[in-house]
């Protein structure tokens, strides 16, 4: 909604009707909120967005167990549509409505007589605004071109502007072939990957068959490691893996680049930063968290390998 568009006036029974897939709304106080094209990015899962369709919401966002961040509450304001207006002799309720009244006494633009709402004209940059609320003159970089050699120039801005995340795409090359490089659909993962789990995993498995697998603790004492300790070796690859990459990711793509290096900044942003920008990359090959790295596929190709480390 425009900040120039008076807001909406929306009854209680009304708010709760939008309990589907197909049209999901939320509160958080007295405010509004059609999360409906929210539903399928939600990182928590849309269920839980539906449990609590045309509720309040506000103890959610505020926790426990998970508090949302400020960068999450800018966010959801794209999808603001209305006010509530559950009881007419409120202060709140009268002010939302005096404003409404005063935006239409103007005759400045007109009222949607669908919507109630009071326009002002056509926004030129509507097709970028149904996106996302980036503001293209005034944003510190330019969206119409391509941002990988843009953000190493934004020094002590950088780390600011990365964690306010956006909804709309990003182009991270001009060169058509280096921006497909850095896309993949979410199958190519465990079609290469796959095999090399299994191949390394079957490795494992027989060369600890064979009885021979000895792990010097001493000089003197050793242990024979047999096929049976394969299950042990295969949990113990998993949270091995699973450790270090998380490591990687609290203690290194969330540290702060250097202000002053534009290298290291433009190395943050494409192994990481984009993600914090627009966190739903669908294609976009990115080293992100450890959670969703474990569900899209992207740790096991690691596991044989340490299981077969360890079984030398």
């Amino acid at each position: 909604m425009s900040p120039s568009t008076s807001p909406r006036l929306l009854a209680e029974k009304e708010v709760a009707r939008h309990c589907t897939k197909d049209s999901c709304w939320v509160l958080l106080g007295t405010r509004v909120y059609d999360v409906t094209s929210f539903l399928r990015m939600h990182p928590g899962g849309k269920a839980l967005l539906l449990q609590r369709s045309g509720k309040d919401v506000s103890p959610e966002m505020e926790g426990p167990p998970h508090r949302h961040s400020e960068n999450a509450r800018r966010w959801m304001e794209q999808y603001y549509i209305g006010e509530l207006d559950k009881d007419r002799g409120t202060d709140e309720a009268q002010t939302v409505r005096e404003r409404r009244k005063a935006g239409e006494q103007t005759g400045r633009g007109k009222v949607d007589e669908r919507t109630g709402e009071h326009t002002t004209g056509e926004d030129e940059n509507a097709d970028y605004n149904q996106c996302s609320p980036v503001d293209l003159d005034k944003d510190l970089v330019d969206w119409r071109k391509p941002l990988a050699w843009q953000v190493g120039h934004l020094r002590e801005k950088y780390d600011a502007w990365v964690h306010q995340p956006v909804d709309r795409p990003i182009r991270l090359f001009g060169n058509p072939l280096m921006e497909a490089g850095t896309k993949t659909s979410w199958y190519w993962v465990p079609v290469v990957w796959l095999p090399v789990v299994f191949y390394f995993s079957w490795y494992c498995y027989t060369t600890l068959a064979e009885g021979t697998t000895r792990v010097n603790l001493t000089p003197g004492i050793s242990v024979t490691l047999h096929k049976y300790y394969f299950p042990l070796l295969f949990l113990l690859g998993w949270f091995l893996w699973s450790f270090i990459e998380y490591c990687i990711h609290r203690f290194v793509f969330h540290m702060k680049p250097p202000a002053h290096n534009y290298y290291l900044i433009t190395i943050h942003f494409l192994l990481h930063g984009q993600h914090h920008k627009m966190f739903l990359l669908l294609r976009r090959v990115v080293l992100h968290s450890l959670h969703l790295t474990a569900r899209d596929w992207s740790s096991p190709p690691a596991w044989p390998l340490l299981w077969w480390g360890v079984s030398i």
